[in-house]
């Protein structure tokens, strides 16, 4: 017997089939790409600067003494940096009126921005998830209030708050923005409630949660960014309104926006307290909308991708 006859063939894994290659990007695609692509990112950012120098200005000049403000340019402090102080600060604490409309700006906007979002949750579930006569024809009434411009209504309601007591005053500021604030905040959160799962609020409901704990404990959590988003989209408006303020206010309800509008009549008196003042008002709707970016960007993006 031969030694090829005895011998035992070793059975040999045969290699696995390679991969086909993926086929090669010509070089100007390549270079392209990778031009458009930093071109995009440089547009951004001198995009982003440009936004940012009037408020890099505005807060360069508060830091400014008025005989510098007058003699040159905010741009002159990053030569002479010695020129910043707060001395325009503390002319600005010392002014009543400013200081008072600021205060009147707050009590203004958190009442309207916070009775929005509750009316607005509560109405907008309603319209969503409650059965009601008519339910269909009150939605599309409110979408048709978004249409109605805040102008038409300045003279009739002026004349409604003038018979009830209300013209001049803060409540009658605040029920303004309210009324034209509704609408948007039903018709944004009826939309995003609608999305929520039925067989969520069935399983809910099987439990024993009514209405009010249905709201409370499942829809309220599920509709966090959408809620979020419309305080600050209300907030905003409220804040930096001057036009409902400088009609239905008077002296001693007037916020920020009116006050620094009055002062710049007389520019050449006060020119230390209009720069500090404007960016106070600037940089406080600022640091509420950065405060709460997160949920703002989860609320608008809501439903987008499935």
């Amino acid at each position: 017997m031969t030694a090829e006859a005895g011998s035992v063939t070793e059975a040999r894994p045969s290699p696995p089939p390679a991969a086909p290659a993926a086929p090669k990007r010509p070089l100007g695609a390549r270079l392209a790409e990778g031009v458009s692509g930093g071109l995009v990112r440089v547009f951004l950012i001198v995009v982003g600067l440009f936004w940012l120098v009037p408020t890099i200005g505005l807060l360069l000049s508060s830091l400014r003494t008025p005989r510098e403000m007058a003699a040159s340019g905010w741009w002159e402090v990053l030569t002479e940096p010695s020129q910043l102080t707060f001395e325009s600060y503390d002319e600005l604490l010392g002014n009543s009126d400013i200081t008072g409309s600021l205060l009147n700006t707050v009590l203004i906007t958190v009442p309207a921005t916070v009775l929005v979002v509750v009316i607005g949750s509560l109405a907008g579930y309603a319209f969503a998830w409650m059965e009601f006569p008519g339910r269909d024809w009150w939605f599309l009434g409110v979408v048709g209030l978004l249409v109605v411009p805040v102008q038409v209504a300045l003279i009739p309601i002026a004349e409604l708050f003038g018979t009830v007591g209300l013209f001049g005053s803060m409540l009658g500021v605040i029920l303004f923005h309210v009324g034209f604030g509704l609408p948007f905040a039903v018709f944004l959160l009826r939309n995003f409630f609608a999305e929520i799962p039925r067989e969520l609020l069935e399983a809910a409901r099987l439990d024993g949660a009514g209405e009010l704990r249905l709201f409370a404990r499942v829809v309220l959590p599920l509709g966090g960014p959408a809620i979020a988003s419309l305080g600050i989209f209300q907030f905003l408006w409220v804040w930096n309104d001057m036009l409902v303020a400088l009609i239905f206010s008077d002296s001693g309800s007037q916020p920020i926006t009116v006050a620094l509008q009055t002062q710049v009549r007389q520019f050449g008196n006060n020119i230390d307290v209009l720069a500090p003042g404007a960016f106070i008002s600037m940089v406080i709707p600022l640091a509420v909308f950065f405060a709460f970016q997160r949920q703002f960007v989860s609320g608008v993006m809501a439903g987008a991708v499935k």
